[in-house]
């Protein structure tokens, strides 16, 4: 058996082949048992590796994922050998094949076990990150694969600390050129009043959870260095209008206090080679009564858009203290039967 990785120029997909494979000897006979009727065998084994192949003569092309793609040719070498042996293929034979040797549970498992190992521990600078449980895992492997990613959930969900910990390995590993932390400045039902200082000063009490996350993960003097170099950009939600953001790494944190115009506005910042992390808590708006949220109109708006993903976080992925779980627990029963209450009208 002969591999190859490097595709042919073209393909009939339009994309690169994964993999080329030519068998020897060139048999005509033989490659018409491997084969089968009108390439039945071939299609029989497509369907159940999730691949496509493409033959002339001995050379056999092989596209999908380059894991399914070798399993698929060890077993399309084995079975050419055996034919060269006298073996008369057929679909249950070809079925037994695929079943004695596991190949589908054997590449399901590998996948599994490679995004495992991905998203098992981020490491920054000064510490490693590991995210707990599924919900955790699931929304750093989709930050690492997709280009505007939601978490949405509670308070003590690890959603922006993950995120940030994302950016930093982004950073480290110079997949993108700078990091952008934006939030929108509403206050939590306070009014703050005038705030001195530059723009950067104005808008750190909104950002202090961020900029604690970083200095844990880089340190005071990196994190200075940066921002100081404009590596490290901190920005109002407001001042996001006109910009396009290539190569970073962009924040925006609480955004459940975004308006619908404001969310879209974000949105379209996007730039190439950039990825972007929506962070906010439905449950803590902040926004007038008669304003939408954008976090809430952006998940109806924006669900089952291709290059788009939506992590949500329940009370069981808080993993602050445990009695922050059982505050958030309780507060949301209690709204619950507000909710009830007021649609029931008093009895």
């Amino acid at each position: 058996m002969n591999t190859d990785q490097s595709a042919p120029e073209a393909t009939p997909s339009g994309v690169a082949s994964q993999l080329v494979l030519s068998l020897e000897p060139n048999d005509a006979r033989n490659l018409a048992v491997l084969c089968g009727q009108l390439d039945g065998h071939l299609r029989q084994i497509e369907k159940r590796l999730d691949i496509t192949i493409r033959n002339r003569s001995n050379i056999f092309e092989l596209y999908g994922t380059p894991l399914r793609c070798e399993m698929a040719a060890s077993l399309l070498s084995a079975l050419y050998s055996e034919v060269g042996n006298g073996l008369q293929l057929s679909p249950e034979t070809i079925h037994l094949r695929l079943q004695e040797s596991d190949l589908e549970y054997l590449v399901k498992s590998r996948e599994n076990q490679s995004q495992h190992e991905f998203s098992a521990v981020i490491r920054t600078k000064r510490l490693s990150v590991t995210p707990r449980g599924v919900n955790q895992k699931s929304y750093v492997r989709a930050i690492a694969h997709h280009d505007i990613n939601f978490g949405i959930g509670p308070a003590g969900t690890g959603k922006t600390y993950l995120a940030v910990a994302c950016a930093v390995r982004a950073l480290l590993e110079e997949q993108v050129k700078r990091i952008l932390l934006v939030r929108p400045a509403v206050e939590a039902g306070e009014r703050l009043g005038f705030l001195p200082g530059d723009l950067s000063q104005k808008v750190d009490p909104y950002l202090r959870p961020l900029y604690d996350a970083l200095y844990e993960m880089l340190g005071f003097e990196t994190v200075n260095k940066y921002i100081e170099r404009h590596v490290i950009e901190v920005a109002p939600l407001a001042f996001m209008r006109g910009r396009t953001l290539n190569h970073a790494f962009v924040i925006l944190d609480e955004a459940q206090n975004t308006t619908r115009e404001q969310m879209k506005m974000f949105l379209t910042r996007i730039g190439f080679g950039s990825t972007a992390v929506i962070t906010g808590d439905t449950s803590q708006i902040d926004l007038p009564k008669a304003t939408q949220s954008g976090l809430t109109h952006a998940r109806e708006v924006l669900d089952g858009v291709a290059g788009i993903t939506f992590t949500e976080f329940g009370n069981k992925d808080v993993v602050r203290h445990p009695v922050v779980q059982r505050v958030v627990s309780a507060y949301e029963a209690h709204e619950k039967l507000s909710q009830t209450v007021s649609r029931e009208g008093p009895t």
